[in-house]
């Protein structure tokens, strides 16, 4: 059996026999920070999967899809314009690099002043999080694309926006597709401690009023949710870029192969 047929096996063979582990281990030496796997499961199962699917994991998932999705919008069109024009990216660079070296968190209290602690909120935050890995990548990747490539594609005439569409985006695409995966996991970490310090719902409000009231149980079982949320975005995500990269791999093999 070659190793690649045996990724997809251990991917999940290890986390199951972590849990296994986990679920005997707890079982015998349960205590009030470390209750049992078995009662953690159940409170998932009674607790998050029902009243709080609608009332929590819902309202998260869509602050930070909607984050996300803008910080995805602004990233690739400003770094699209900031990597084709080397005079704009001068002129903006030290107003980037001063945003940029600015902790997302650390704007939380700004953002509460301006929008309150709703939904515009979080998502303000987890959008200026989340923007600068997608950003900074746009920009390497537009400027790594080939000048020969340019050159061949002004030869041809091609207007702009063919030259944008047919060029340009899908040369600087892995760059893109690395950068909106580094900012998929921060604009969890970002929803997380958007509801933690301010809010009235979602998965963060939820974990720490269950730490505050002592329910560990559902504290855990809210980081399984999380967890779980992780992964999942992840997976799809994976599965969206295999999809719309097919070509780019194709060409890998092809140039490995020469």
């Amino acid at each position: 059996m070659s190793r690649f047929s045996l990724a997809p096996i251990l991917e999940f063979a290890i986390p199951a026999a972590l849990l296994t582990l986990w679920w005997f281990a707890s079982g015998e030496r349960a205590s009030f920070y470390f209750p049992a796997l078995s009662e953690i499961l159940q409170v998932l199962w009674d607790s998050w999967l029902a009243e709080r699917m609608l009332q929590d994991v819902l309202p998260s998932v869509l602050r930070l899809l909607l984050g996300y999705f803008l910080a995805i919008f602004i990233g690739v069109g400003l770094g699209v314009a900031l990597g084709l024009s080397r005079t704009a990216a001068a002129f903006w660079s030290a107003v980037l690099d001063f945003l940029r070296s600015m902790p997302s968190v650390a704007l939380i209290p700004f953002a509460i002043l301006v929008f309150g602690i709703d939904t515009s909120m979080k998502v303000f935050v987890i959008t200026f999080g989340a923007l600068w890995p997608i950003l900074l990548n746009t920009i390497d990747g537009v400027r790594g694309v080939d000048k020969q490539m340019l050159e061949m594609a002004d030869s041809f005439r091609l207007s702009r926006r063919d030259l944008l569409l047919r060029l340009i985006l899908p040369a600087a695409s892995p760059q893109i597709f690395t950068g909106m995966r580094a900012s998929l996991s921060i604009g969890i970490i970002m929803m997380v401690v958007s509801e933690m310090l301010a809010s009235s719902d979602g998965i963060g409000f939820a974990i720490l009023q269950a730490q505050r009231s002592f329910a560990t149980k559902e504290m855990w079982a809210g980081l399984f949710v999380l967890a779980a949320l992780g992964y999942l975005l992840n997976l799809a995500f994976g599965l969206i870029e295999a999809r719309m990269m097919r070509w780019h791999r194709g060409l890998r093999r092809m140039a490995a192969k020469t």
